[in-house]
């Protein structure tokens, strides 16, 4: 991701970047004497009263490697030699670049609005502004992405683990989302983390549209080994949701997991169906459940219900399938609600909670 944009920074510097390989080709010994890229010019900056030299900062712009210093945010984005004084920085020329992120991130599937909104952040943060002596425009270009699209990650924070301790019991969550997007199965994972912590469960298998769906959460209640309430297929799911609640209220369980009906967000019948299990059950949480891979069509199921019964929160599932990682900046955008969880395989250890510096690191890898 971001290949053109790193060959411009790199240029930035002063490095020479080696064009990556096409499959089959073998790459050419990289010649002793290092040439400036003729291609790419630095942009023009004027001249300013000198400030006392700092320390130049680490560069971990596509890395995986965490920096060495503390920031003074959660993200450990802070501004790297940007003030007042040193060398200005044009406009026309941070244009030039902008162009470059535009299209790094619409091949990662990041919608258009948050494309929009990232590029302004960079262009706010850098137009106008001076380079510190001792530190080089393409450092400074860096942190002003990360600073951009960490803005768009700390939309909001969610702690589930917390809100389930200090929330009155039995704690209602109705999960939410297009079936194949490992709805059950993230359910199954919530319910076992939770166990972890102490709690006990009740699983409630509202999604009747499919005998298989129930087949499988009942599968999953087996071996977590938490009790299951189920009807026939074809039965009201909101009358399996209002007995799982009441189930729960009697045996003084803690927390009841509402699976649901996941057909296409398009069909008017599944969300009366969703608007009816909330009336019902009037759940503490709707929490919906969307396919990483599945890009922009994620970010368009997730504006979809979170208008038909409003969402609380998020798991991405299968980002461990994920090379782009542009479902979790556009859908935090979109709905404007915090990412809970993301899904890492298939294990019901492989869920950990949203960690934005992680998701940032995992955007600009190389």
């Amino acid at each position: 991701m971001f290949g053109a944009l790193r060959k411009k920074l790199a240029a930035l510097r002063g490095k020479k970047v080696e064009p990556e390989e096409d499959a089959g080709q073998v790459a050419e010994e990289p010649s002793v004497v290092e040439e400036p890229s003729p291609v790419i010019a630095q942009p023009e900056v004027e001249e300013a009263p000198p400030k006392e030299k700092k320390k130049r900062g680490p560069r971990w712009f596509f890395k995986n490697a965490e920096p060495e210093v503390e920031q003074p945010d959660e993200l450990g984005i802070g501004e790297l030699g940007v003030g007042d004084t040193g060398k200005k920085i044009k406009e026309d020329k941070v244009d030039d670049l902008l162009w470059e992120l535009e299209l790094g991130l619409l091949e990662a599937d990041v919608a258009l609005p948050v494309i929009e909104e990232i590029k302004n952040g960079v262009r706010d943060e850098l137009v106008g502004r001076r380079i510190e002596r001792g530190y080089d425009l393409g450092d400074v270009i860096e942190q002003a992405l990360r600073n951009a699209i960490s803005s768009v990650l700390q939309e909001n924070e969610f702690d589930l683990d917390e809100f389930v301790r200090k929330h009155d019991k039995p704690v209602v969550i109705m999960f939410v989302g297009i079936n194949g997007t490992g709805k059950t199965t993230a359910i199954a994972k919530i319910a076992h983390r939770l166990q972890k912590g102490g709690l006990s469960t009740v699983l409630s298998a509202s999604d009747t549209f499919r005998a298989g769906a129930i087949e499988q959460l009942s599968v999953h209640a087996d071996r977590l080994g938490t009790k299951i309430i189920k009807h026939q297929s074809g039965g009201d799911p909101a009358a399996v949701a209002f007995d799982a609640v009441e189930h729960a209220k009697a045996k003084r369980r803690d927390v009841v997991l509402v699976d649901t009906a996941g057909r296409m967000q398009t069909n008017t019948n599944l969300m009366d169906e969703m608007k009816k299990i909330k009336r019902v059950v009037s759940p503490h949480l709707i929490i919906f459940v969307g396919d990483s891979l599945a890009g922009n069509d994620a970010v368009e199921q997730a504006t979809v219900f979170d208008k038909a019964v409003g969402i609380d929160a998020v798991i991405l599932t299968k980002i461990d399938a994920d090379a782009k990682g542009g479902a979790a900046l556009s859908i935090a955008h979109a709905i404007g609600k915090p990412i809970a969880f993301v899904s890492t395989g298939q294990g019901y250890e492989d869920i950990i909670p949203f960690d934005g510096k992680w998701m940032l690191d995992r955007l600009f890898e190389e």
